[in-house]
């Protein structure tokens, strides 16, 4: 970390102290203070909402800042802010901006791994399923990724496996080595005990995204029965250590309906989530169950109510296909984030199971520079209308022909898949969404 950094981190821990004892005041002030560090002002958009925010006690924004600083232990909200907001968003931005101009080719913000593809779960329409139980990054591979990662200004790192929790006492030997990088980890919450939350609060650099599909029936239905209880226990025990976390959920068309109402919603927030991460059902592998994929009205219906809840609930959602206006389209490839599995394979995303560069074999930003990526970097937006922004489920064309182009291979385990064969699984859901997200689209213009 810069001289610099280290010297706004410091500021940043100082300033949440004195939020803590006059957050009226001091939250303005704060934001305010937060918009001087943005010389360039990329960024005035979102100061401008902050301060809107921080001058309205009854936001519900307003109202979950708040929740935050009265819930969460003080020190990891001090570390959170400091790795979160001044590493990994601001004060590395120019650096990874430098080098992308340098190199010619995407550096992301955040990385996606996977340190292992065991699980304890066995979910139906897991896209993980049909991997190698025994495939694993050792520690000095995942060290490796994140030490590369820092020197090209990545300072956020995401596991997803597998279950990454099996693998957590490593988690927490890379979360001490790497105190200046945030840590969030995508897990079913089955493997959290008190040691777990007793270890992050302690670091303070490490927070769960805990993976739900609903109420009871809803969540056992995909990933087996008792694991709803199992997940709730999870979220208490967080809550009682003060370490903050939020929920993961793939909507499909058998529970859009439940995770997007007002009333889940309202529990996600009484359970104590800070934040929730939607994604949809992609059929992935042998023996994908197409009824799964959302229909436009599910998808529509969480449009409406994801952008609706945003306004009304103290909680941070994001919908990664919905959003797609917010981020200017796809994110993956480098742009934002990539995913590097279990075995090694540098892939764009985590859905998107083609790659054409192994980290055994090569540096991070070697892996940056396959020819796949380079297709990404080229066709992003792969769609006008950024309600359709993935180049699988939305524009199957698309992802196609940079795997055909860049020569990449399949890394879908136990049989590679055909990008034919995947694409044509997605090519009557991304015409059947068509004509509805450009409805939304005209509508939003």
């Amino acid at each position: 970390m810069s001289i610099k950094a280290s010297v706004a981190s410091s500021i940043v821990r100082k300033e949440l102290r004195r939020i803590r004892e006059d957050p009226a005041t001091r939250i303005p002030e704060l934001v305010h203070w937060g918009r001087s560090l943005d010389k360039s002002g990329k960024n005035e958009g979102m100061f401008q909402s902050l301060e809107r925010i921080a001058n309205d006690p009854s936001s519900n924004w307003n109202i979950m800042i708040r929740n935050i600083l009265k819930n969460v232990q003080p020190s990891f909200m001090e570390k959170f802010v400091s790795n979160f907001a001044v590493n990994a968003v601001f004060a590395s931005a120019p650096r990874r901006e430098k080098i992308m101009r340098k190199e010619g080719c995407n550096i992301p913000m955040a990385i996606l791994m996977d340190p292992t593809a065991s699980c304890n779960l066995h979910c139906i329409g897991c896209w993980a399923a049909d991997y190698r139980k025994t495939s694993n990054m050792d520690y000095a591979t995942l060290d490796r990724i994140i030490a590369e990662g820092k020197k090209l200004g990545i300072y956020m790192y995401l596991y997803s496996g597998g279950e990454p929790l099996i693998r957590s006492e490593d988690i927490f030997r890379l979360a001490a080595r790497h105190k200046d990088c945030i840590f969030l980890s995508f897990t079913s919450g089955t493997l959290v005990d008190e040691h777990f939350a007793e270890e992050s609060s302690r670091l303070g650099n490490i927070m769960l995204a805990i993976s739900i599909e609903g109420y009871e029936k809803e969540t056992d239905m995909r990933r087996g029965a008792g694991t709803y209880k199992k997940v709730l226990k999870a979220m208490d025990i967080l809550k009682s250590h003060g370490v903050p976390f939020g929920f993961s959920t793939c909507y499909h068309h058998y529970n859009a309906e439940v995770v997007g109402s007002d009333e889940w919603l309202d529990f996600m927030v009484q359970q104590g989530c800070y934040f929730g991460w939607y994604f949809t059902y992609i059929p992935l592998g042998q023996g994908a169950r197409l009824d799964l994929l959302a229909t436009p009205h599910d998808r529509e219906y969480m449009y409406h109510q994801v952008r609706k809840s945003r306004e009304t609930r103290p909680i941070f959602l994001i919908d990664f296909w919905n959003d797609g206006e917010f981020v200017k389209g796809c994110i993956a490839g480098g742009r934002s984030y990539l995913h590097v599995n279990a075995d090694g394979d540098v892939e764009p995303c985590a859905f998107i199971h083609y790659s054409g560069a192994n980290i055994h074999d090569m540096s991070l930003l070697e892996a940056l520079k396959q020819p796949l990526f380079k297709e990404y970097a080229r066709n992003q937006p792969f769609n006008e209308n950024m309600l359709r922004p993935c180049p699988l489920l939305d524009n199957p064309e698309k992802l196609q022909a940079m795997v055909e182009r860049s020569g990449a291979r399949s890394t879908q385990l136990p049989v590679e898949e055909n990008v034919t064969d995947l694409t044509d699984k997605c090519r009557a859901a991304a015409d059947a969404w068509e004509d509805k997200a450009n409805e939304l689209w005209n509508k939003a213009l």
